[in-house]
C-alpha cells in the first residue's frame, strides 16, 4: 500500500472504506490479490449493470481489439459507432416511441449534464435552472451548480450560480402539495425568480439517499415544465441501462424529458462512454460547439452495442430486475421492521435499494461490517446515513440469498452493540 500513500492524493475515497488492493473481478464478484472474494453491492457505483467482465461483452471487445478496430476517433464516423446507433435506434428508442437525436459529449455523466445545461441556456437564451434538494450531478462546476450536497458544493472554491434549489418529492414529508413553492414563485412576478431554461432532475436520487420519486410526482413536474415552457432535463446516469426495471428509470410514469442524461452503464462493460439525448429540434449546436477529445471511444461502443442487443432485446432483464429489487425491499423492510427503536427506514427502486439508520455513523459502521463479512457497498445522503446497494442487475438468486444475509449479520452486529 505504500505506493498509495506516497503518490495518490488525499482525494482518494473509495480505497478508504475497502483497503486492500483489487485485482481481478468476475459477474458479482471482485477479487483481492490475495484471492479473497467479495461480492459487489456496488458495482462501479452503477457503472457494471451486466457485471465484471461480462462473457459475452468481453467476447466482442477481444474480437474488435484484435482486428485492430479503430480504438479513439474523436467524432468521425466509425463501424462500430454506426453499430451502437443502430442498436440503440432498434432496441431502445423506437420500442418506446422515443425521438431523440444523440450527443457524444465526453466520456463521463458531468459531460452529460454539462452538454445538457449549455443547450438549454443556448436554446431559451436563459441562464437560470432548476434543480431539487439533495440532487447529485457531478463534479463539474456546471454540473456541481445544480447539485446538493453541501460538501460536494464546497470543493468548487468559487460560488455557484444560475441554479435555484426545489423540494424534491417529499422533501416536507406531504404537508404541502406538490410543487406549490415552486408554481407560486413562476407565477408570481414578484418572487424575485430568475425565468427559468430547464429543470433537471432524477427520478430516483441515488448519491442523495436512495430518495425514489413517486410517478405522480414525475408526471406532475413535466406538466408543469410544460405549461411554462420550461425544459425537462432527465439525469439518468445512474439509474438508467435498467436499474429500476425498465430501461429508463422514467418510463413507468409515462413522461417523454426534452433531454436526457446517460452514462455509466451505458458503455456496458465499465468502459467510459456518456450520451445526452436531445429532442430533434433542439439540435442548435454549430459544429464543433460543444466537443471533447474522447467523446468517441469505440471500444465502449462496441461493448454498449453488444450489451443492447444481449439484454434489451425482451423484458426478461426488466422483469428480473424488479423480482430481486422486491425481494431486497421486503428483506430491508423486515430487517426496519426487527429493530423498532432504531427509526430504520427502507427506500428505493427495482435493484436502487437502501437503508435508512439515525446517523452516517451507524450506516457506516453496517458497511464496514459487511467489508469485513465480504460484501461491498456505501453509504449515500447528504451525511452518509443511508446504506445503499447497487448490485450488478445480473447477480443471481444465489448471490443475492448471501449478499441479504450479509447485510443481515452486518446490521446485527452494529444494532445490537
Amino acid at each position: 500500500m505504500t505506493i498509495f500513500d506516497k503518490l495518490e492524493s488525499e482525494v482518494r475515497s473509495y480505497s478508504r472504506g475497502w483497503p486492500v488492493v483489487f485485482d481481478r473481478a468476475q459477474g458479482s464478484w471482485i477479487y483481492d490479490e490475495d484471492g479473497r472474494a467479495y461480492l459487489d453491492f456496488f458495482a462501479g457505483a452503477g457503472a457494471l449493470n451486466y457485471g465484471h467482465n461480462n462473457p459475452v461483452l468481453k467476447q466482442a471487445l477481444i474480437d474488435y481489439i484484435s482486428r485492430d478496430g479503430v480504438t479513439h476517433a474523436l467524432d468521425m464516423f466509425t463501424v462500430a459507432k454506426r453499430d451502437f446507433l443502430e442498436a440503440l435506434d432498434q432496441k431502445i428508442l423506437k420500442p418506446r416511441d422515443l425521438d431523440y437525436k444523440v450527443v457524444f459529449p465526453g466520456p463521463g455523466g458531468a459531460n452529460a449534464v454539462e452538454a445538457a445545461l449549455k443547450l438549454a441556456r443556448k436554446v431559451t437564451g436563459k441562464e437560470s435552472v432548476i434543480n431539487f434538494t439533495n440532487a447529485f450531478h457531478g463534479m463539474t462546476l456546471g454540473a456541481l451548480s445544480v447539485t446538493g450536497n453541501s460538501m460536494k458544493r464546497g470543493g468548487a472554491g468559487i460560488p455557484l450560480v444560475h441554479a435555484t434549489p426545489m423540494p424534491y418529492d417529499k422533501y416536507f414529508d406531504g404537508a404541502y402539495p406538490d410543487f406549490l413553492y415552486f408554481e407560486r414563485l413562476l407565477e408570481d412576478s414578484g418572487s424575485g425568480l430568475n425565468e427559468p431554461a430547464a429543470v433537471i432532475v432524477e427520478s430516483l436520487q441515488g448519491e442523495g439517499g436512495i430518495n425514489a420519486a413517486r410517478l405522480e410526482w414525475l408526471r406532475g413536474l413535466s406538466e408543469l415544465c410544460r405549461r411554462h415552457d420550461i425544459l425537462l432535463i432527465l439525469d439518468d446516469v445512474q439509474m438508467g441501462c435498467g436499474r429500476t426495471g425498465p430501461f429508463f428509470s422514467f418510463e413507468e410514469a409515462g413522461i417523454k424529458p426534452d433531454i436526457v442524461c446517460l452514462s455509466k452503464s451505458i458503455g456496458g462493460y465499465g468502459l467510459p462512454l456518456a450520451i445526452t439525448l436531445i429532442r430533434p429540434d433542439l439540435d442548435v449546436w454549430e459544429p464543433g460547439e460543444h466537443n471533447g477529445t474522447f467523446r468517441g471511444i469505440n471500444p465502449a461502443f462496441v461493448t454498449a452495442a453488444e450489451a443492447l442487443r444481449t439484454y434489451w432485446n425482451d423484458d426478461a432483464l426488466e422483469k428480473s430486475t424488479k423480482a430481486k429489487g422486491e425481494r431486497v425491499g421486503a428483506a430491508f423492510t423486515e430487517i426496519a421492521e426487527s429493530y423498532p427503536d432504531a427509526g430504520l427506514v427502507a427506500k428505493g427502486r427495482g435493484l436502487a435499494r437502501g437503508l435508512e439508520f439515525a446517523s452516517g455513523e451507524l450506516a457506516g459502521q453496517v458497511c464496514a461490517a459487511a467489508f469485513e463479512r465480504g460484501l461491498l457497498m456505501e453509504t449515500s445522503g447528504p451525511d452518509g446515513e443511508v446504506m445503499k446497494v447497487l448490485p450488478p442487475l445480473t447477480l443471481t438468486d444465489d448471490e443475492l440469498t448471501k449478499g441479504l444475509d450479509i447485510i443481515g449479520e452486518a446490521v446485527r452486529a452494529v444494532l445490537a452493540k
